[in-house]
């Protein structure tokens, strides 16, 4: 089972599998606002539902490494650059969303909305670290970089999941609503008590 499913990884269509599969919920998002089905208020609706897809999006590419090692799929490393990368342009759209749809753009609304809301800003402040972790997502970035700069950079993906769970709870305090921020922080505790345990696990413990 498991040789069949390395090989099924490592296929050609794999990676153009999962870029259908990125792309998918972005289709029915264009679809439900082309044919309103996005409720009272399509445009909360639009930035809510990217924004949620951003966080799933995080999860999943903080998710490669602890299945590789897991199930001793090697393969699922090459879908994470994707996976990094379309959650990347969720998040930007998330941004858009709520910079045009909501704030029509207006610089100067944004900046009251953000002293009325503070959680918005910490939703920009993940997005801004995101930044370059995208523009150097790239074969070149990692050979001009070197491998060790690299890494050391992209392990901030543990704050941005973090500011963006932060940003995620704060947003629903205003309705008093954390069920389903308990379950996003309850994944993340996982995803990240895994590497913690790992690192601190003595060297035997973790071979055996």
């Amino acid at each position: 089972m498991k040789k069949l499913l390395s090989t099924a990884l490592l296929s050609r269509g794999a990676k153009p599998l999962l870029f259908i599969a990125c792309l998918l919920p972005l289709a029915w998002l264009v679809y439900a606002a082309a044919t309103n089905q996005l409720g009272a208020n399509p445009a909360e609706a639009l930035i809510r539902r990217l924004g949620d897809w951003t966080l799933r999006g995080l999860w999943l590419t903080l998710a490669i490494t602890p299945l590789r090692e897991l199930t001793g799929l090697a393969a699922l490393a090459r879908f994470r650059r994707m996976l990094g990368v379309f959650t990347f342009s969720y998040a930007s759209l998330h941004l858009l969303a709520y910079g045009w749809l909501d704030q029509g753009l207006d610089v100067a609304v944004i900046a009251a909305d953000i002293a009325k809301r503070p959680f918005i800003l910490m939703g920009f402040t993940a997005w801004a670290l995101m930044l370059p972790l995208f523009a150097t997502s790239f074969n070149k970035a990692i050979k001009t970089l070197g491998a060790k700069r690299w890494q050391t950079l992209h392990k901030a993906i543990y704050a941005i999941s973090v500011i963006a769970l932060l940003h995620f709870i704060w947003m629903r305090a205003g309705k008093h609503n954390f069920a389903e921020p308990a379950v996003y922080g309850v994944i993340l505790a996982a995803l990240l008590g895994w590497r913690l345990f790992k690192r601190l696990a003595p060297k035997k413990a973790r071979l055996g």
